[in-house]
């Protein structure tokens, strides 16, 4: 059910700030476990570019907004609320729990948060690239490898890192080039060159310009010289900007790794900040969607089984003090 912003905030067990598949999982968990679940959907899931999704088994080519419709469905035969709004702000209580801002004005309490919100993809500034992302303009092989196997590939420099995204793409094509665009040839190490050679992958310094678009088709890359290599994919690694502003202000411990801060959690998705917890790529870079889902899942799992041991302590601790 979705609930009005008109709707006076209420107390819930759990909110579930991201409405992903990692947000999702984790609210369908607990609304099996009969937990009052809440969750906040923004409506900005990071592979809403992508015409459909791989390598989940059983949703193998299902579009994403899809398998998002259907969780929607799903949470809400269980009792879960949701609602279309952002959470902005959150502060930790005396207690220990959660009150929640939403944009829209409503302030709503958890006695655990799990944030899902995801990351954001920042493409280099390529005139045309964002336009073609998803489509011919790709980031991850696993997820698309397949649908462009055999084509003439290109691979966007963007670190010295992308000489590894340019190896991994030679599974799916023995035609692949590297761009440097905004890498100097003097950052490629030694093994860096040998690996390439071995793999066949041309390399081309200078920067790339614009990509060329024929017939609603990527068709090639033209360089800031003018120059124009034909190509039919261009693989590029977007900067990666977790959407980790919720954890920082409620003071969750975050690590830094090359492709942004993420936070230090358990196992289970718990931070640092007890009653917090992180699910999908709001808890790393490389959660797939598959891997997303069972995150949330396992914090869901392991949320229910907390409430139900702090409830269980307290009537024990009650008991307890009335005998006494």
């Amino acid at each position: 059910m979705e609930v009005a912003e008109t709707d006076r905030a209420g107390a819930y067990e759990v909110v579930v700030v991201g409405g992903g598949a990692a947000g999702l999982s984790a609210a369908l968990v607990l609304g099996r476990a009969r937990r009052r679940t809440l969750v906040v959907d923004a409506g900005e899931p990071r592979n809403a570019p992508s015409a459909h999704l791989q390598g989940f088994l059983s949703r193998d080519g299902m579009p994403p907004a899809e398998l998002l419709a259907v969780g929607r469905e799903e949470i809400a035969r269980y009792g879960v609320e949701l609602v279309r709004d952002r959470a902005v702000d959150a502060v930790r209580d005396a207690g220990g729990e959660f009150d929640v801002t939403l944009a829209g004005g409503r302030t709503v309490h958890a006695r655990h948060l799990v944030v899902a919100t995801g990351l954001k993809d920042e493409l280099p500034k390529v005139v045309g690239l964002a336009e073609r992302f998803g489509r011919d303009v790709l980031h991850c092989p696993y997820c698309h490898g397949w649908e462009v196997r055999d084509q003439a590939f290109g691979v966007l420099a963007t670190t010295a890192l992308s000489v590894h995204q340019a190896l991994m793409v030679t599974q799916w094509s023995k035609d692949v080039t590297l761009f440097l665009h905004e890498v100097d040839e003097a950052e490629l190490s030694d093994d860096d060159l040998r690996r390439l050679a071995a793999a066949g992958v041309a390399v081309v310094p200078g920067r790339v310009t614009e990509v060329v678009v024929e017939d609603d088709r990527l068709t090639g890359v033209r360089l800031a010289d003018g120059t124009a290599h034909a190509r039919e994919a261009l693989f590029v690694a977007p900067r990666a900007v977790p959407r980790n502003g919720l954890l920082r202000r409620l003071g969750a411990e975050l690590r830094e790794t090359p492709f942004g801060a993420y936070p230090v959690i358990d196992e289970r998705g718990l931070t640092s900040v007890p009653g917090l917890w992180a699910a999908g790529n709001a808890s790393g870079f490389a959660e797939q969607v598959i891997n997303a889902a069972s995150r949330g899942y396992r914090a869901g799992a392991a949320i229910n089984g907390e409430l139900l041991f702090a409830d269980l302590d307290a009537a024990v601790a009650a008991r307890s003090g009335a005998g006494a």
